[in-house]
């Protein structure tokens, strides 16, 4: 048995989770709503606020969807409720950014600037001209836009300039010597 997937997903008061007969879950809460399809041979129901997910089958590829299945129901559930954010910090001499409408507005050192545009779901905030915000429902999305923004420049080894995540830690390499 999966060790995650046997864990049962407790609901929160004010969320509402509808689990279809083709395996649809649909997701409600103060946030907003998700939904998702559940994998072939994978099931899950709903009892006494808690998702249970099981699997009929025993192959391999199977297995492996269950616990899948059972984090990305939690992930779900949570998104709903309190929603998911992740933190960049932008590191550099000149360095910045600005939300302007649905587009953020990038100066990354670059002859021109990097304009993003914001995905409906999500929502990007700036403080200090360097610290972005990222939040949304959806953990995958979240995720998504913050590598995207981080991958128009990654930090670099040996000043430190780019974009990082805010737990992120650079490791630093010294420069050449002259001798």
């Amino acid at each position: 048995m999966s060790r995650i997937g046997k864990l049962a997903v407790e609901i929160p008061d004010k969320v509402k989770v509808n689990i279809g007969a083709d395996g649809a879950v649909k997701v409600e809460g103060p946030k907003g709503n998700l939904s998702w399809t559940l994998p072939r041979d994978i099931k899950a129901s709903v009892t006494d606020n808690r998702i249970s997910v099981v699997r009929e089958a025993e192959t391999r590829s199977v297995k492996a969807l269950h616990g899948l299945s059972r984090a990305l129901i939690n992930n779900m559930v949570r998104g709903v409720s309190e929603g998911f954010t992740k933190d960049l910090e932008i590191e550099g001499v000149g360095f910045k950014a600005a939300v302007q409408g649905q587009k953020l507005n990038l100066s990354l050192g670059f002859s021109h600037p990097i304009l993003f545009p914001i995905p409906k779901d999500i929502k990007i905030s700036v403080t200090e001209n360097t610290k972005l915000t990222i939040s949304g429902i959806d953990k995958k999305l979240v995720g998504q836009v913050a590598a995207d923004i981080r991958g128009y420049y990654p930090p670099e080894p040996y000043k430190g300039k780019g974009v990082r995540y805010s737990d992120e830690i650079v490791r630093r390499k010294e420069g050449k010597t002259v001798q």
